[in-house]
């Protein structure tokens, strides 16, 4: 029997093909100038993702990692402080506090939403006040697999306590929340254009977002190895963080194109739901956001054998994905920092814990067809 046609887990080669008339020509523009660093397609890409996302300030970096490194780096944030952030999420979001010298706050997550649970937020911010060893600086909220965090709750926190609040949005990019994209939530928003995400391009690359001309000048800077007015002005310790002009003319290609595939991504997302209701968790939304469903990620009942179910659905020509294997605190590069972080070693981190577990993404992208995705909820039923 021939085995089944496999269906792609993430498809850049049919977006390619709409755009690849544009590419040629933007590449060409590109060499033909030799702007390859801060050329001006870095700057025209920078106006249109903040006018897509409606925030004032757009710069360009070199990749999501960078993007949320410049902006702690901008805020001071080292040694003494304490940075809160999910521990079911991806390793960057943990690891830039501790390059700085600052000590994550891993803080466990909703069991539905999979995003930070205010609840426990509260409860660590709250341990971390009474023991006062470390400065409560930043909460990083992730918007995780495309659904935007709880942000009005996050930014009151913040502004309670004092705190940076940072959006690691890196896979997220078009969703929205009351009306407002991602973007404009928090002082600013991390994004990652990583090829596989919302809006990707072909190597690494990423962008800062904020509404705050300060912020927006110092990320400037802060990418360019501190520089001032010219080159060869230092004004303060910076970083080699730029956007490079050829990942700049590919997003130029893509962003025309993003708007359609949202829409088509949340078609997806509501086919998966209907025919996998009742199955497993399929995921959920909140009242006013737009979910980007940058993955789709269900969670199987408890006892079932993952990886029994990923055999039987690659053998069906569905691949899987799992976004993640291993909660932040579990990861060795941060086990030490977890436990010191709070007098007597922090509370248990269960949800995070169950959710690598159970966690399994299937194929999600706008290229999708009606026949591929009742293929993998056929395969999906057929193994459950």
């Amino acid at each position: 029997m021939t085995a089944p046609r496999p269906i792609a887990l993430f498809d850049m080669k049919a977006q390619q093909a709409l755009i690849r008339a544009e590419l040629d020509r933007r590449f060409a523009a590109v060499l033909d100038s030799g702007a390859f660093i801060n050329g001006p397609e870095v700057r025209e890409v920078e106006a249109k993702l903040a006018e897509f996302a409606g925030c004032a300030h757009a710069v360009g970096v070199s990749s999501g990692t960078d993007a949320l490194q410049i902006a702690m780096m901008a805020e001071g944030i080292g040694r003494g402080d304490a940075v809160f952030l999910p521990a079911f999420t991806y390793t960057a979001t943990a690891e830039v506090p501790l390059v700085l010298g600052a000590t994550p706050v891993f803080v466990d997550v909703d069991p539905v939403t999979f995003n930070i649970d205010l609840a426990d937020l509260r409860r660590r911010l709250a341990m971390v006040q009474a023991e006062g060893r470390l400065r409560p600086r930043a909460v990083v909220g992730v918007d995780l697999f495309g659904l935007p965090a709880d942000w009005p709750a996050i930014e009151a926190l913040c502004a309670e306590h004092g705190m940076f609040a940072l959006d690691d949005a890196a896979q997220a990019f078009g969703a929205a929340l009351h009306g407002k994209r991602l973007g404009r939530w928090g002082h600013a928003a991390a994004l990652s254009f990583y090829p596989t995400k919302t809006l990707g391009c072909y190597g690494d690359g990423g962008a800062l977002l904020t509404d705050d001309a300060d912020r927006a000048e110092l990320y400037r800077q802060l990418r360019t190895h501190g520089e001032g007015k010219t080159r060869y002005e230092v004004l303060r310790t910076g970083m080699n963080g730029r956007l490079d002009t050829l990942q700049a003319a590919v997003l130029l290609c893509k962003l025309p194109l993003l708007a359609d595939e949202l829409a088509s991504r949340t078609r997806i997302a509501a086919a998966y739901a209907e025919g996998l209701r009742g199955l497993l968790q399929v995921p959920t939304s909140i009242e006013g956001a737009d979910h980007a469903w940058g993955l789709y990620s269900v969670l199987l009942p408890a006892g079932v054998d993952r990886a029994r179910v990923q055999d039987s659905l690659k053998a069906a020509g569905v691949p899987t994905g799992i976004y993640y294997p291993k909660p932040l605190h579990h990861q060795p590069a941060y086990a030490a920092a977890h436990a010191g972080s709070i007098a007597g070693g922090p509370p248990p981190l269960p949800v995070s814990e169950m959710l690598c577990e159970r966690i399994l993404s299937l194929p999600m992208h706008p290229y999708l067809t009606e026949e591929e995705v009742a293929r993998v909820i056929a395969a999906m039923r057929a193994v459950l």
